[in-house]
């Protein structure tokens, strides 16, 4: 497996493991035999470069730009093809990201290079700035009253910055920077910090409008760790190409609201937040409120152990060498999930768990698992074994396990891809839709392609 030079001493590989990961000297922890390595190694690129042939180019939309959206579990067009930024940007980062691995792949340069001219082009607002949260299948602006997201201007800075970095075309570092600014001077909250999710088309943020439009997820004057995590992210991918001030002191503060504010003393999540950063919560309700309202207030496995990755990662671009907490944090995410949402007999997270009030154990109020948080596991188990190879948590255990889980349960070796659903759980999914608006190939993409890297 030849990697690029660059690759080889770049963010995943083992200075990576070192900067982020070790709380002491610069030391590249050996938690696996050579051999296993090389077997891990051929298995993870088997099944990345199955992911990347799978969707590029199929995915390409060449009529109309952009990324078609919506596939049946054998790879056939089906249902709305409506287009939005989430999903084209996620199309476009991966391709930029792997075109750095294999740059005679011409498939995956051709859809980074295509995804790049739908972001500038369709999915950009030009009269007010920010990027569209849906477009139609045609690649025009949906609907007036669709309400523009940090989350989604978030991952299309996140691909702009990663195409930049791949192709040097200054004209995606150019956009990437006025997707800043946009957030800056309209969901930037310099009171409390933090970021408003939800924004009218001018930028607005929508809570503060007459509207009867509903947000992305949750009321519309939440505050949420999902957009936070992934705003993180973005900045992330954007610093380490443009190590802007403000761009360090943005990135800085969400990771510092993250792990002290958002981040539970017991090692978890809370999934939303007042704008002043009081956690919502209905563990004091009545059974029927707790129930109706689940969706916001639960403990997420899959999102604890991937901020977990995304804190020590925006640690390491920021060159907090010295900074003691985040992985001591990260760590303990990674142990809760462990110890209360982790299938110990087939592997897995599970769905969501639930505090309820008096309890001293959680409960788990979804036993599913999801392709994301699987894979959001396997990446994160990696990196604890990596730091940690003699942890009585037994990492390496654990993600022998979670790769094992994921080859049985969630890859489909016919038809190509990953199932939605874990099969040992929901076993219908193995005829459920391969793709849609929320599953393109990003947290199966990413995660693979740092195993890859760091193996």
């Amino acid at each position: 497996m030849n990697l690029p030079k660059a690759m080889k001493t770049g963010l995943f590989g083992c200075l990576f493991a070192a900067f982020v990961l070790n709380t002491g000297g610069i030391l590249c922890a050996q938690p696996l035999t050579s051999t296993q390595r090389r077997t891990y190694a051929l298995e993870v690129e088997q099944a990345f470069l199955q992911l990347l042939n799978t969707n590029y180019p199929l995915v390409i939309d060449r009529e109309n730009g952009g990324f078609y959206t919506t596939f049946t579990h054998d790879w056939k067009l089906t249902g709305s093809q409506d287009k939005m930024i989430v999903t084209q940007a996620r199309h476009t980062w991966l391709p930029a990201k792997a075109a750095r691995i294999y740059p005679g792949n011409r498939h995956i340069g051709e859809a980074a290079e295509h995804g790049f001219r739908f972001l500038k082009n369709a999915l950009w607002d030009q009269a007010n700035g920010g990027f569209f949260t849906w477009a139609t299948a045609a690649g025009k602006p949906r609907n007036p009253d669709d309400l523009k997201t940090a989350y989604g201007n978030a991952f299309g800075l996140f691909a702009l910055a990663a195409y930049y970095e791949t192709t040097g075309d200054t004209a995606a570092l150019d956009l990437a920077k006025k997707a800043f600014y946009w957030l800056e001077e309209f969901s930037h909250d310099a009171r409390h910090k933090g970021y408003f999710q939800n924004l009218m088309r001018d930028g607005t943020p929508a809570y503060l409008a007459k509207t009867t439009s509903k947000g992305m997820y949750g009321p519309l004057h939440y505050k949420d760790q999902n957009s936070s995590i992934h705003l993180l992210e973005a900045f992330t991918e954007l610093y380490r190409v443009w190590p802007d001030p403000l761009l360090r002191d943005r990135t800085e503060e969400m990771l510092t609201l993250i792990r002290d504010r958002i981040t539970t003393d017991r090692g978890y999540l809370t999934l939303f937040l007042t704008p002043d950063w009081k956690p919502v919560s209905y563990r004091d309700s009545s059974e029927a409120a707790r129930k109706a309202h689940y969706a916001i207030d639960h403990v997420s496995f899959g999102h604890d152990v991937e901020t977990a990755y995304l804190m020590l990662e925006a640690s390491h671009v920021l060159g907090l060498e010295e900074d003691k907490r985040t992985p001591l944090v990260a760590k303990k995410m990674v142990d809760h999930a462990l110890r209360n949402g982790w299938d110990a007999k087939t592997g897995g997270f599970y769905e969501r768990g639930y505090y309820y009030k008096g309890a001293k154990a959680i409960s788990i109020i979804d036993s599913r698992k999801n392709w994301w948080a699987q894979a959001e596991g396997l990446n994160t188990l990696l990196l604890m074994a990596l730091k940690y190879p003699d942890d009585p948590m037994q990492y390496g255990e654990k993600f022998r396990k979670q790769w094992e889980y994921v080859q049985r349960y969630l890859i489909d070796k016919e038809h190509g891809g990953w199932y939605e659903w874990g099969l040992d759980k929901t076993p219908g999914a193995k005829t459920d839709h391969k793709a849609h608006a929320w599953k393109a190939a990003y947290h199966d993409g990413r995660s693979l392609m740092n195993m890859l890297q760091n193996l």
